[in-house]
């Protein structure tokens, strides 16, 4: 049974209070305060770059306005029969930033004619690129990725405390066994 809980026992003055009470008290506030900070501050740190690289990204993207070359084809290769929303690859025709035409293969939908206008994005080379993030999706990938982050950052401080909380508990029950072995026999004797 367990009495009621004291709040900063260790600290407080007591005939019992061992100097490893101290130690350990030490120990826990400095592993809360640097898990705290380290992963605050990697989740930060790494949340405002892939923030800053996906904005950069952003702004290296732009639209232009591509013609299929040929008529798309009806069904994928996956499936017989078109799916809601599907997508399946054609060639267009697009022409870049320079002037120079330019073809490549992007994704539109089933069946569409020989001709259609398609949007692609390209960076600054005219070169075909994947679609640029929205702003609330960078945002929800730096605020995810940063968390993530912050939280395995943290675990290294919280692990090494853990591990050191384990070694001085060691040496306490080490040093209880050696004191009960010296004045354990004393308790058997008669009076």
């Amino acid at each position: 049974m367990r009495g009621p809980r004291v709040w900063l026992w260790r600290w407080r003055r007591n005939p019992l209070r061992r100097r490893a009470d101290v130690v350990e008290g030490w120990v826990v506030l400095g592993v809360w305060l640097l898990t705290v900070l380290a992963g605050s501050l990697a989740g930060d740190m790494v949340a405002r770059s892939l923030s800053h690289g996906l904005a950069h990204q952003r702004a290296g993207r732009h639209p232009a306005v591509a013609h299929l070359v040929a008529k798309a084809p009806r069904v994928s290769a996956a499936h017989r029969n078109p799916l809601p929303g599907e997508r399946v690859w054609a060639e267009v025709r697009w022409t870049a930033a320079d002037g120079s035409a330019r073809t490549g293969r992007v994704r539109v939908a089933p069946g569409s004619a020989a001709g259609t206008r398609a949007t692609v994005w390209t960076d600054r080379r005219g070169h075909l690129v994947a679609d640029p993030v929205t702003p609330g999706q960078a945002a929800l990938r730096a605020a995810f990725l940063g968390g993530l982050a912050g939280a395995a950052t943290a675990l290294v401080p919280f692990g090494a405390g853990l591990l050191l909380r384990v070694h001085l508990e060691r040496r306490r029950l080490t040093a209880w066994d050696t004191e009960w072995a010296r004045l354990g026999p004393q308790w058997g004797r008669r009076v």
